[in-house]
């Protein structure tokens, strides 16, 4: 039997905090976030590219996606390394670019490479593939909703890291 120690509304989501658990509650679906002495590592996005990549994470609660950087491609493996040894990290996941006629797109060859690479230096990572058709157009119009400016907007490693946020994002809000 758990005990209820706080309960909240936040924005019409029920915030429980039981003993050794906290769980959000919407529409009487309940979602079990974190367990007391249970650290979960992040989940980290890649937005591949030939010249850069995006990057983005989620917190430690595995709730919120956050855009980290954009590194150039040549030295992903050395930053993602690097990362690594810094942060608990438990997933991978990237994009997979596909068409609107679901066939893969031209860069899918070089990802699937990158893949490889990822599974035989992290095996105990699972990756997982999500699909990022639009992230790009969904990034631009986001940096135009917040109210950057052109200059701004013209940033690909921005455009990059925001397709990264939202990959992960979609990743996060797929049914468990």
């Amino acid at each position: 039997m758990y005990y209820c120690l706080k309960r909240q509304l936040i924005k019409n989501v029920w915030l429980l905090s039981f003993a050794n658990q906290i769980l959000f509650k919407r529409r009487n679906i309940c979602i079990f976030v974190a367990y007391s002495g249970f650290i979960m590592g992040r989940i980290i996005s890649i937005d591949y590219g030939f010249k850069r990549t995006g990057i983005a994470v989620t917190d430690e609660d595995r709730i919120i996606a956050t855009g980290l950087t954009t590194v150039p491609t040549h030295t992903l493996i050395e930053f993602l390394d690097k990362y690594f040894k810094q942060e608990k990290v438990d997933e991978i996941v990237v994009g997979l670019p596909v068409q609107m006629n679901n066939s893969p797109s031209e860069t899918e060859p070089q990802i699937r490479g990158f893949v490889r690479k990822l599974q035989k230096k992290y095996p105990n990572k699972p990756i997982h593939r999500v699909d990022e058709r639009f992230t790009s157009m969904m990034a631009q119009q986001t940096m135009i909703d917040s109210g950057l400016k052109k200059t701004k907007r013209q940033d690909k490693g921005l455009v990059d890291e925001i397709s990264a946020t939202i990959i992960l994002q979609t990743y996060l809000n797929k049914p468990i």
